[in-house]
């Protein structure tokens, strides 16, 4: 009887000792047991192995290590409170916050921005951080790593060169450039440079009709992913416009600055711009109309362009500021004098640029006020006047004084540029083309 039980004894004995086994950690390579979780510190690898095991295994350069940490700044976050969440302490986030704050306004970083930290775990429940990097834009980081002697941090600003291609687009215009340009796929910082080189030139609500085309040769700004990250120049664009072709090229002087110039070397730039301000839409026309407030009929001395309280509102060419302060019903105004025949004036300012006074010279594009709704208005906005000889003359169909005129070698340099990007508009046949530039 004894005999026929001992099998069931055996394997009963068998399938306890399976259990046992299973239920113990086992220290043998390849042991299926679950082990005890490791504390996260334990995790964490010391700085100098994790670099070593990077520099001798280039496969590891795929995987983040256990020290770097990466943070996309949020709605509401500050620095401060990104780097609190990194568990780093207190005194630490100052000294890296007043280290990094005298090469960054803080008050700039904005959502979206890329904040990517290496820690050194430390000995407390707190890491200390080897380097940070902020990605301000495509073009700069701002690098912060610690001091060797351990007393602080350093900050600097890297520029990061971009490579760059050209492309070329164009279209036909049938509602607004801007529209005709978006549709072929025209960054809209690039619509705005093609805006501003011929604003000199041309009315963008008046001068253009269903039909007319625009062409442009632009750089694209290329990371080091092969990302498109933004726009570079223009280097030439032409606008057709009721058949008649007015074609730009970029060009830089011999002074270094640089500009844009027709085929002739006449520069676009003209003496007075016709918009000093951007962005805004033109409300009201020159000429006879029924006044808003007084409701009768009065002759409107120049033109509006309505924009939000606070627009910069921009020196239509180089001057002397000759007035500014209040003025009856143009609230506050500005009043520049540009040589003895032109002069511009401003009105319903909120309130005027720092360093504008009276005497005081500006360049043509600098920012001296800003729209507002003050004197007798309905509403923020610009009111804009080109003065000649004194009297007010409509700024959309004065004729404006001519811009630079190149000439002697300054004009054979010219030529070359010219000749140089004619060849290259030739060759980008398509309007998608793109090239890349050495």
């Amino acid at each position: 009887m004894l005999l026929r039980k001992t099998p069931l004894v055996a394997a009963f004995c068998a399938a306890a000792l399976v259990v046992l086994l299973a239920s113990s950690p086992s220290e043998a390579p390849g042991a299926h047991g679950r082990s005890k979780p490791m504390p996260a510190q334990a995790e964490r690898t010391d700085d100098r192995s994790s670099d070593a095991a990077l520099a001798s295994d280039p496969s590891a350069n795929d995987t983040p290590s256990p020290n770097h940490h990466v943070a996309t700044v949020g709605k509401g976050d500050t620095l401060a409170r990104i780097l609190t969440r990194a568990a780093l302490a207190p005194t630490e986030v100052h000294d890296i916050a007043q280290s990094l704050g005298d090469v960054y306004d803080l008050r700039r970083i904005r959502p979206g921005q890329r904040i990517e930290m290496t820690l050194r775990p430390s000995d407390d429940e707190s890491p200390t951080l080897r380097r940070l990097i902020l990605k301000v834009d495509p073009r700069t980081d701002i690098l912060v790593t610690a001091r060797a002697d351990g007393d602080g941090f350093t900050a600097q600003t890297l520029e990061k060169e971009l490579a760059r291609e050209l492309t070329r687009r164009g279209g036909t215009i049938h509602d607004s450039l801007y529209l005709a340009a978006t549709r072929v796929g025209v960054p809209a910082s690039a619509i705005s440079d093609l805006i501003r080189i011929y604003s000199w030139d041309l009315d963008f609500q008046r001068d253009i009709r269903d039909g007319d085309r625009f062409e442009l040769v632009y750089e694209q700004l290329i990371d080091e992913d092969g990302r498109v990250v933004g726009t570079g120049a223009i280097r030439a664009a032409a606008m057709t416009l009721s058949g008649d072709r007015r074609m730009l090229y970029r060009h830089q002087l011999k002074d270094g600055r640089i500009d844009y110039f027709d085929a002739e070397g006449r520069g676009a730039r003209k003496a007075l711009m016709r918009t000093p301000i951007n962005g805004a839409r033109l409300s009201s026309g020159f000429g006879k109309r029924r006044h808003p407030i007084l409701g009768y009929s009065k002759m409107h001395k120049g033109v509006d362009f309505a924009a939000p309280t606070g627009t910069p509102i921009l020196a239509a060419g180089d001057g002397v500021v000759e007035r500014r302060g209040r003025n009856g019903s143009y609230g506050k105004y500005i009043r520049l004098r540009h040589n003895a025949t032109y002069s511009t004036a401003y009105a319903h300012m909120s309130r005027y640029a720092k360093s504008i006074y009276v005497g005081k010279r500006v360049r043509q594009g600098d920012v001296i006020g800003y729209v507002g709704s003050t004197g007798r208005s309905t509403g923020p906005h610009l009111h804009y006047e080109i003065l000649k000889g004194g009297r007010q003359v409509n700024p959309m169909r004065v004729r404006m004084p001519s811009g630079e005129k190149l000439a002697g070698t300054e004009l054979a340099r010219f030529e070359s540029t010219r000749e140089a990007t004619d060849r290259l508009w030739a060759a980008m046949v398509s309007d998608a083309q793109v090239a890349r530039v050495d």
